[in-house]
């Protein structure tokens, strides 16, 4: 893994954006269909991504322990952060932009964006497909317990039934018997292709999404609001730097390490923009920082990554 490599997979994904913008612009494609993109997208799609990512590693009882310690520190980092941003920035709160900080500098795209980054980024080591998949189940922990508090400031929005029944959730239950039990040695390959190219659908329907968003917004005002900038900063370089220096030290494979710091640099998450929808806090805020933090992540995601080599 090398710097040029870094970039090229992550201009590979920013490409995609380019032609839903485009189609956009033409008017052969709509906004107000993105609802349906966007079910398939997260029902189907991002579900096969996670079930084909296990079913393509070899079953080993290190690998597993090295997944749920993943998910462990994952979702400790993740809580550690926000709690920092909660602290200092409490007293602001009745500005909603500032709960939307709170929120956004932590939670990444780190299952559509995320995986096939560090896939492409570490080809030799297929394991970081499933740290992918676990990072994404303690992002929802986050999103559902802490996350939703810190943007409502009421416990009543709380929703462990969110956190635990969700489809990435769903596709986890299915994909871990699926892996401990080697199913690639006896599940029809007629199946296995079909999850795979499911799955792999995900980053392209992902960005064609994102680029239809970004053809319907006033490109003006988009880049603008310096605050945008801290917070994508935050996210993407700040972040990521805090969790790779917890685990810098710890007697633990450089996949592992290397995992923490890729998927901890991707893009804010549009789950960002739902939850600032449904609780009527800054949507057009959580909207831009979507569009400009994945904009800006084929510089940031590179640079950062320039610490694996010190």
């Amino acid at each position: 893994m090398d710097f040029t490599t870094t970039l090229f997979n992550v201009l590979i994904c920013l490409v995609y954006i380019i032609p839903g913008f485009i189609l956009c612009k033409c008017k052969k494609a709509s906004a107000n269909h993105l609802s349906t993109l966007s079910t398939i997208l997260v029902f189907l799609c991002g579900p096969c991504m996670v079930i084909s990512s296990f079913i393509a590693v070899d079953f080993s009882l290190e690998l597993l322990g090295k997944m749920g310690l993943f998910a462990l520190i994952t979702l400790v980092l993740q809580g550690i952060f926000m709690a920092i941003l909660f602290i200092f920035l409490k007293k602001k709160y009745d500005d909603p932009k500032y709960r939307v900080f709170t929120i956004g500098a932590v939670l990444g795209n780190v299952g559509f964006f995320g995986l096939p980054v560090v896939k492409a980024m570490m080809p030799d080591s297929p394991e970081v497909m499933c740290y992918s998949s676990v990072y994404v189940l303690t992002m929802n922990l986050i999103v559902f317990t802490i996350g939703v508090y810190c943007l409502t400031r009421d416990k009543k929005y709380i929703s462990l039934k969110s956190a635990l029944l969700n489809p990435t959730t769903i596709a986890l239950v299915i994909a871990i018997p699926l892996y401990v039990t080697s199913s690639k040695n006896y599940l029809p390959q007629m199946v296995i292709d079909c999850t795979s190219l499911l799955g792999k659908m995900t980053t392209p329907l992902c960005m064609l999404i994102l680029g239809i968003r970004l053809g319907v917004v006033d490109l003006k005002k988009l880049f603008i609001r310096p605050f945008i900038y801290v917070l994508c900063a935050t996210k993407m370089i700040i972040f990521p730097l805090f969790c790779y220096l917890c685990v810098r030290f710890l007697p633990l494979d450089q996949s592992f390490k290397a995992s923490i710091l890729i998927l901890s640099s991707v893009p804010c998450a549009s789950v960002i923009l739902n939850l600032a929808e449904i609780h009527h806090a800054e949507e057009e805020l959580a909207a831009n920082c979507v569009l400009i933090s994945t904009l800006l992540c084929f510089i940031t995601i590179p640079i950062v990554s320039l610490i694996l080599y010190l």
